[in-house]
């Protein structure tokens, strides 16, 4: 089996006599994740292996270190730790170690939920969370990129939800179109969470005023920062109706 194509890493097994892997936990294009422990501690971590091909002379690592480190002080952000290397066939493999998030994706919690999906009032506390996570990273003059349900976590759900982003992306310089895609991604993560096309017509008046339709000119028109939208959902009224 090529280290390039998967790296199938078994429980219980030592890397460079620092970590033992205790299982895989995701993966993706850029690689595989696995829940890692330090030998020293017992603190667990999280290990995101980049395939070579997808990270050659280690472009693709550097900027997910230097852009998860930019963000550290934002609570959403996965919080990033160091970088290691190791060899596996003669073929080096560098992952990042960051934190290990207890919790689950948005889409294994959603799934999980009556119906399949969240009440148009716990959706709303979702976009919340997920507005003002965009606000933070965005005053960073940082965005993501890639935003759908399988790359945020969801820690804790309650009075509101305790969230997770990762997996940011690079589609190049920032600027205020990649800030307003980022915002139309949570806006049909909502729009998808409370149930989609299936329940829109139905829907309450106040999730109509933020979805408009699901049109991304809209969007665009009416939310032109994650500030605006923030404070737009802070003054709606969930009755039916929106203060103006």
């Amino acid at each position: 089996m090529a280290a390039t194509d998967s790296f199938d890493f078994s429980a219980k097994q030592k890397l460079m006599n620092k970590y033992i892997v205790i299982k895989k936990i995701g993966s993706g294009w850029e690689g595989e994740v696995y829940l890692i422990k330090e030998r020293a501690t017992g603190i667990l971590r999280a290990a995101k292996f980049f395939f070579p091909r997808r990270n050659k002379e280690n472009k693709t690592i550097t900027f997910h270190a230097k852009k998860l480190n930019k963000l550290r002080e934002c609570n959403s952000i996965i919080k990033y730790f160091t970088q290691e290397t190791i060899d596996i066939d003669g073929t080096e493999i560098t992952f990042l170690v960051s934190e290990f998030v207890q919790g689950e994706n948005l889409r294994q919690f959603i799934k999980k939920q009556k119906a399949q999906k969240l009440d148009p009032y716990q959706g709303l506390h979702l976009l919340y969370s997920l507005a003002k996570a965009l606000e933070e990273i965005h005053s960073k003059k940082e965005y993501h990129g890639d935003l759908h349900p399988s790359n945020i976590m969801v820690e804790k759900f309650g009075l509101s939800f305790k969230i997770k982003i990762y997996d940011m992306f690079h589609w190049g310089k920032v600027g205020a179109d990649k800030y307003q895609q980022d915002i139309i991604d949570i806006i049909r993560i909502f729009y998808e969470a409370i149930g989609g096309s299936k329940t829109y017509a139905t829907s309450p008046d106040y999730v109509k005023s933020i979805c408009l339709g699901n049109k991304s000119n809209l969007i665009r028109k009416k939310f032109k920062t994650a500030n605006e939208l923030r404070t737009f959902l802070e003054d709606i009224d969930v009755s039916g109706t929106t203060a103006l």
